[in-house]
């Protein structure tokens, strides 16, 4: 009996039917499936986001389709056989079934296919190489596609070094899919080989490997994941500034971090972090984030303190607080005083300084850096007396306008 996924809105909405309707006028019904990540996520319940699209029509022929059906047609990747299809807003990544016949470790030299089971060959693990018809018809050219999805096998296609020196990123990829989808112990040829060939992951630009490493921290719990790509020397290769792991795994224990706060956790200090932001190619405000947690200035930071102190701490710090708090609280998970902390900053609402130039003009200040030095003044006064009402802000502002008097 063959297996079938059941019947989803991504399967059935009016899109993608005239994205199919359009490549079967052109190539017959079964000229097309939903391939990767969608089968995959559906067979295992997950959620599905990205819409991918096998066909045994060239990419010319696919955009000749999508046009004659009113479609738009992106040329995203023609040179590998993908065209983009956009169909009530939504997009449909198509791709012709391809097989390599150059590789260098980074990108491939393909030629086109009508062979399934070639353009199946050539998918990095067996879990993402399985298809299905619009009707929701699983088709497993590998024969083992399905049951390694079920079982939370992450196994390469074919010989697991092949696999790799076709693309090194496939060794951060295996430790990805392990994070989010396997259960049970890695598969030891893919690990070997993991370990082997790391380093050719010098050979990929930043901006891939950095996208594929929050990928990874991103899951639910990376812990065994990462711990693995310590133990293959995989993690030294592309994070040899990583200290070790105990801050990193207590963020996830206390179910707390998203994937850039995760890597922070794995950082010692905050010019670490500006020499890995550059290193990764990380854009300028994942820096700023990585560098704000980090650093060690403002408000010292207590579990034991004050609302009073925390207060302070929150406004001073903005953004940088939370992430700070859970950074300290990750290095001692079971401290609850952090969590009392975060807790009370995240149920208040900081103000907003109630005075401004315009009170500083009235209150006899002349513009310039008497009245910037009187301003600043007050608000830290202000912060300390825990942010009182703008009356007590203009009084204080008519005290320290006296006394800044020539």
């Amino acid at each position: 009996m063959t297996a079938r996924l059941d019947p989803a809105e991504w399967m059935t909405a009016p899109a993608t039917a005239a994205v199919f309707d359009a490549l079967e006028a052109a190539g017959g019904a079964g000229c097309a499936r939903f391939v990767g990540g969608c089968v995959r996520n559906a067979v295992l319940g997950r959620a599905v986001d990205d819409l991918d699209i096998a066909t045994t029509l060239t990419p010319q022929a696919v955009i000749a389709a999508l046009k004659a059906a009113r479609l738009k047609a992106a040329p995203t990747g023609v040179e590998h056989g993908t065209v983009t299809a956009i169909a009530k807003g939504r997009p449909y990544e198509i791709t012709t079934l391809r097989r390599d016949v150059a590789t260098d470790g980074r990108r491939a030299v393909v030629r086109f296919t009508t062979d399934w089971a070639q353009d199946a060959a050539r998918r990095d693990f067996t879990l993402n190489a399985l298809y299905a018809g619009r009707d929701g018809a699983i088709f497993d050219p590998l024969g083992t596609g399905l049951a390694d999805a079920h079982a939370g096998r992450i196994v390469f296609v074919g010989d697991a070094e092949t696999r790799i020196r076709e693309d090194y990123l496939r060794i951060l990829r295996f430790f990805r899919f392990r994070a989010w989808y396997a259960t049970g112990a890695p598969d030891p040829a893919a690990t070997a080989a993991c370990a082997a060939l790391k380093a050719g992951l010098a050979q990929l630009a930043a901006e891939r490997v950095s996208k594929e490493l929050l990928k990874l921290l991103a899951a639910p719990d990376p812990r065994a994941a990462l711990a693995l790509m310590v133990d293959a020397g995989v993690l030294a290769e592309i994070l040899p500034q990583a200290g070790g792991l105990q801050r990193f795994e207590g963020l996830v224990e206390i179910g707390a971090g998203d994937a850039l706060l995760r890597l922070a956790a794995l950082l010692p200090d905050a010019d670490t972090a500006a020499a890995v932001a550059q290193r990764l190619r990380l854009s300028n405000a994942e820096r700023d984030r990585l560098i704000a947690a980090l650093a060690q200035d403002g408000p010292a930071l207590h579990p034991d303190q004050t609302p009073q102190a925390t207060r302070r701490a929150a406004y001073r710090l903005g953004s940088a607080f939370a992430d700070r708090v859970l950074l300290r609280w990750a290095a001692a998970p079971a401290e609850p005083g952090w969590g009392r902390m975060l807790g009370l900053a995240e149920s208040w609402t900081p103000p907003r300084f109630p005075i401004n130039g315009e009170d500083a003009v009235a209150a006899g200040l002349p513009r310039g850096p008497r009245m910037g030095a009187a301003l600043r003044e007050v608000e830290a006064w202000w912060v300390e007396a825990d942010f009182p009402d703008r009356a007590a802000a203009l009084a204080r502002l008519d005290e320290a306008a006296k006394g800044s008097a020539p």
